[in-house]
């Protein structure tokens, strides 16, 4: 097997000789992401085999796609691991050092790893080990499987929090309050790895502009997302910009697109941008409306899709620009080339926004800058504010929470209805989010110096960034490219608002004639007129829905 020997970082060395001061059980690393915890794992791994500590070498890894990327590290690094060992396989086979399984694998069959990792002297590797608290279950399985394990590196991403009863197995915890906070035995925080030049600096782009909605009752409201109000007020505002049927999110996308071609005539001729979804069914309107507004095709890839590991690694050694992922590409996954990220999903905690954000601030050369385009939402807002001043606080994982918990909750109003109908969005610049403090800008123009240099840390300060993409801002209104009609109406929100608000009159009077619930004639409704309901139809299904009722109204 023909192997390399990386050069490695300062942190990594650092790491190494504080692990050996003592050669303890258990070991855990926190480093920010990008920083390089796969290359420090694996050189403790072959140290360890070098100097006959151990046998063996397991890996535990939050999805599958990562058992893959584990593996073809460690092939670089001399070390064979089996990414394909199944809980049916039984024994490990001679041929190999170890593999690489999932803490769900772990967790329907813990016995059988535990006889694994006994078998011989085994070096455990829990990868983004706060996993192991995604559920009682799961934290219950690691204990059983590794409790007897010869030795055990944890790794993490960023600091966490669990509540006293939910601890982590092999994590050491200081309390604080009613929570207990991990204890890294090592760590190495986002602003010592940009001080190093390990990642890229990163500017957030936040875009404003008005979202209009329709209430439950039938009200057209507008805001801004900047200045919504409430807290309901802004979570609807931001939905709102979210759906792919206004003009907020291919907005962004024109400006996300000019920036990575900025980057690609400038630092990374293969610069990629990514660009995050909440759900699937939304991923593919947005790749979508990303052909149609760049003229490029998007790679798409969702966490329960067979084929995403292969579609990841096709892009990591493609030329494509973008690609577009519902938690996917979230964590751990390692494509050097993304340097754009566009933030068009209602996910909003800490850890989740850490790991997306480091996606793109893994660093290749001193030429390149990273840019996150994001809604200007306050909670979002507050994690870009953080992430220099703030990054190295641990954050908390809710007990019982997977990442879909994070999304906002629909309400049904009617069956299978929203609470609220997105009736149309507007983007605009806001400002440029830097260490912490938003630059604003007035559109006066950039000078031809500051086009060619917008894609280079270090040449522009952050106001002078800020102006060049007001500037630009200024000229993707005026072209209307971002204009395009997703749902092929081609009808005004304002027709619709009317027809659907003629609908549900209609539907409350028939309903006291007929003596029945205005959502018994929903449902009549659309079996008569099949399509969405009502608060989600297009004009020509609602027009079909009036005419409908306006036969048997009479």
């Amino acid at each position: 097997m023909q192997t390399s020997t990386p050069t490695l970082r300062h942190w990594q060395v650092q790491a190494l000789s504080q692990y050996f001061k003592s050669v303890p059980k258990d070991f855990l690393v926190t480093a920010t992401p990008g920083a390089g915890k796969t290359t420090f794992a694996l050189t403790l791994a072959s140290t360890l085999m070098a100097r006959r500590a151990i046998d063996r070498i397991v890996v535990v890894v939050p999805t599958d796609h990562l058992r893959k990327q584990w593996a073809d590290a460690a092939h670089r690094a001399g070390i064979a691991l089996d990414p394909t060992l199944t809980n049916a396989t039984g024994p490990v086979p001679a041929s190999v050092s170890g593999y690489v399984t999932t803490y769900a694998q772990v967790a329907s069959h813990p016995m059988l790893h535990r006889a694994r990792a006994t078998a011989k002297r085994t070096l455990v590797i829990l990868d983004e080990v706060h996993h192991a608290g995604d559920g009682l279950t799961w934290g219950e399985a690691v204990q059983v499987a590794f409790a007897e394990a010869q030795r055990r590196l944890c790794l993490t991403g960023t600091p966490f929090r669990t509540k006293a009863g939910e601890r982590i197995p092999f994590v050491s915890y200081a309390t604080d309050a009613d929570e207990m906070v991990s204890v890294a035995d090592y760590s190495y925080g986002y602003a010592q790895a940009l001080a190093d030049n390990v990642v890229r600096p990163v500017v957030f782009a936040a875009y404003s502009g008005t979202s209009r909605w329709m209430n439950s009752a039938g009200e057209v409201i507008s805001a801004s997302l900047s200045e919504s109000g409430s807290r309901k007020r802004e979570d609807t505002a931001w939905r709102t910009a979210l759906n792919p049927e206004g003009k907020w999110i291919p907005h962004v996308i024109a400006a996300a697109d000019q920036r990575l071609s900025d980057l690609r005539s400038s630092a990374v001729p293969d610069a990629a941008a990514l660009m995050l979804a909440t759900d699937q069914e939304t991923a593919r309107v947005y790749a979508l409306l990303v052909k149609k507004v760049t003229g490029h095709k998007a790679v798409i890839v969702v966490s329960d899709d067979p084929a995403s590991s292969k579609r990841i690694a096709s892009f990591n050694s493609s030329n494509d620009r973008w690609i577009v992922a519902v938690r996917q590409v979230s964590e751990g996954v390692d494509i050097a080339r993304l340097a754009v990220c566009v933030w068009t999903t209602s996910y909003r905690t800490p850890l989740f926004f850490a790991q997306a954000v480091g996606r793109v601030v893994r660093a290749r050369n001193a030429a390149e800058a990273a840019t996150v385009f994001l809604p200007a939402v306050r909670p979002l807002l507050a994690l870009a504010a953080q992430m220099e001043t703030e990054r190295n606080q641990a954050v908390r994982i809710p007990a019982q929470a997977r990442l879909d918990d994070t999304l906002i909750e629909r309400i049904a109003t009617e069956p299978g209805a929203p609470a609220f109908t997105a009736l149309d969005s507007e983007a605009e610049f806001a400002h440029v989010m830097q260490g912490g403090r938003a630059h604003t800008a007035q559109p006066t123009g950039p000078s031809d110096a500051d086009e060619d240099f917008l894609g280079l840390p270090g040449l522009l300060d952050a106001q002078d960034t800020a102006r060049v993409l007001a500037a630009r801002d200024a000229k993707i209104r005026k072209s209307a490219r971002y204009d395009i009609d997703v749902a092929g109406s081609g009808s005004d929100w304002r027709d619709v608002d009317m027809l659907r608000k003629e609908v549900a009159g209609l539907v409350r009077t028939w309903a006291a004639r007929s003596e029945q619930t205005p959502a018994m004639v929903h449902v009549e409704l659309r079996k008569a007129v099949p399509g969405p309901p009502s608060a989600a139809a297009p004009a020509a299904v609602l027009a079909g829905r009036r005419d409908y009722l306006l036969a048997r109204v009479g």
